[in-house]
């Protein structure tokens, strides 16, 4: 792409302007409301560093910041003209000394130091003023101690510059790992294009990469790789929502919807108190096994896998607010079963991080049935080390009947990334809270149920095997699935019982499903009750409670089941089924 992408006579203020993409004409000043998208065809169209500023940040609160920033012709560079020429030529048609601008300012009263590259200076080249500009945006959010915002966009390394350029790729990834050693949230907004050293270093380095869409993103430029394999790319090739699928990107955003979802994030990274804390009426929660009704094993299986009990998406539309859902393990998958990311609970900023199985069968088919693939856990992980990092406790609700056995999950190494939530959840300085919403099976739910508390509700069931796949290993018969969930002890009352899970949430008559609000309801004021308690304690302090709370499984049966299990071998010798 080059600056022509700019839709004819929208710099130029004229009445009329038209598309470059659909060929449309367009209305000018209805063109500027719209932010510069064409109203037909919805092309994004490129628009200069202080117009994009303009956009973001609320009005009147934007102040440009003077930074050092050398630009030298350390190869006396000529190419059609001498170096020093395009820049001078640059900087006449821009008005920027140099290809980024560096602000301060707010969204909607969340204070934020931005920088906004523009493609019309050198194509957005990166080059030591560049590099001088980037890291001078994050070393000042550094000292100010607020999150870093990144538009980019660009062409690549400034080639004038040699291997200069290239080494601004190192300087800026080490400025932003300043920001993850302070825990400073840093976002990046992609726009078209961005390409080469840009894309491979500060602009894909950030927590959070936003692209507006059909922004394309990639190392190399496509006409390259054509050149180079020898045949022509699909159409969608590099662009957001290419990338999306893939998992390298948390969110195709519009850019009317930008300020919003900027805001949201903002919102989660700010610290927050959680407001006043919701009581919870006398019998929600139960720590008593023996307050519980008796209910047949089999019959809580069933009632955990019904279809109309409320989802994470659920929990998370009626419990929390200001949900930015993050996509994407970052490595190559997203994976649709397990879906996360900011929200608040009441005033307090958190990560949820859930199984999402769906209603319908087309819900469920689309969502893999609750059952996540390695980028799935890959994108958990990820998502608990950002929490980690921003001091973010971690909500989790788990509804899966277990991780996706097929080939291409094992491929990927299914068991590699649970491990990697086991280990990353143990060792999560934050608190960690989980509820069992439904089915919890097997290794796939625990990989997001290693918790400082872990509750259930109160027709969920938790088992390290499907009572079906039980039967069929041990009874040879899948018939005895029945006997198998009794002699597993599934259901909440027993799971109390044991020691396994900490609290049982009582659900409305008839079950989640028949009341998904009030459900939520609850489950929002016991989350926030235990949120606030485990809060007050220190990381430290978390890590050892959590690792002693694991370490107690074996040995340390509560003494009513040891004896109970005594009783039940005494005298009978062991046998291998």
């Amino acid at each position: 792409m080059s600056a022509g992408d700019r839709a004819d006579g929208a710099a130029a203020g004229t009445d009329w302007v038209l598309c470059r993409r659909c060929r449309a004409m367009s209305y000018g000043r209805r063109f500027a409301r719209n932010l510069h998208v064409c109203p037909d065809c919805g092309h994004h169209h490129m628009i200069s560093a202080r117009e994009r500023l303009g956009q973001l940040l609320d009005p009147g609160s934007a102040r440009e910041i003077e930074l050092p920033a050398a630009t030298r012709d350390v190869l006396g560079f000529v190419d059609t003209r001498r170096y020093p020429e395009r820049l001078a030529q640059a900087r006449h048609r821009t008005g920027l000394r140099e290809g980024v601008i560096v602000a301060d300012g707010t969204i909607e009263g969340h204070p934020l130091v931005v920088a906004v590259m523009d493609f019309e200076f050198l194509g957005g080249s990166l080059g030591a003023a560049v590099g001088d500009l980037v890291a001078g945006a994050a070393e000042t959010a550094l000292a100010r101690g607020v999150p870093l915002l990144i538009v980019a966009a660009s062409g690549g390394a400034r080639m004038q510059e040699g291997p200069i350029s290239l080494m601004q790729m190192a300087r800026t990834s080490q400025a932003l790992a300043r920001l993850d050693e302070a825990g400073i949230l840093t976002i990046s907004l992609i726009t078209d294009p961005t390409f080469g050293g840009v894309a491979a270093s500060f602009a894909t380095q950030t927590d959070v990469i936003i692209a507006e869409p059909a922004a394309r993103l990639g190392f190399a430029g496509r006409r390259v790789i054509e050149q180079t394999i020898g045949r022509e790319l699909p159409a969608a090739f590099q662009t957001a929502e290419f990338l999306l699928e893939r998992g390298f990107v948390d969110a195709v955003t519009p850019r009317h919807a930008l300020r919003t979802e900027l805001r949201r994030l903002l919102a989660a990274a700010r610290p927050g108190g959680p407001g006043p804390v919701p009581a919870v009426a006398p019998g929600t929660l139960v720590r008593d096994a023996e307050l519980l009704d008796e209910i047949d094993p089999w019959k809580a299986v069933q009632q955990a896998r019904d279809l109309s009990r409320p989802t994470t998406l659920d929990y998370l539309g009626h419990a929390f607010h200001d949900f930015v859902e993050l996509r994407g393990d970052r490595v190559g998958g997203d994976c649709p079963a397990i879906v996360g990311g900011t929200a608040l609970l009441g005033r307090r900023p958190v990560m949820v991080i859930g199984h999402q199985r769906g209603h319908t069968a087309g819900e469920l088919s689309a969502r893999n049935f609750g059952m996540p693939n390695p980028a799935g856990y890959r994108k958990a992980a990820r998502l608990m080390a950002t929490a980690a990092k921003l001091g973010l406790p971690v909500v989790t609700f788990v509804d899966t009947p277990g991780a996706h056995p097929g080939v291409e999950a094992e491929e990927q190494g299914q068991a590699l990334a649970i491990a990697r939530c086991i280990r990353t959840l143990a060792d999560l300085p934050v608190p960690v809270v989980t509820v069992i919403i439904g089915e919890g099976g097997s290794g796939g739910a625990l990989a997001l149920a290693v918790a400082d508390e872990v509750l259930i509700g109160e027709r969920g069931v938790y088992s390290v095997i499907s009572p079906e796949g039980c039967a069929s290993i041990l009874w040879k018969d899948a018939a005895k699935a029945p006997e198998a969930a009794a002699a597993l002890r599934v259901d909440a009352r027993s799971l109390l019982r044991m020691g396994v899970v900490d609290g049982v949430v009582r659900e409305p008559d008839g079950g989640g499903q028949a009341d998904p609000r009030e459900a939520a309801r609850r489950v929002a004021a016991v989350l926030a009750g235990s949120l606030s308690r485990l809060c007050a304690l220190e990381p430290g302090e978390l890590v050892r409670a959590r690792r002693d709370r694991y370490r107690s499984f074996g040995s340390g049966l509560s003494p009513g089941l040891s004896s109970e299990l005594d009783s039940e071998l005494k005298g009978e010798p062991w046998s291998e089924q």
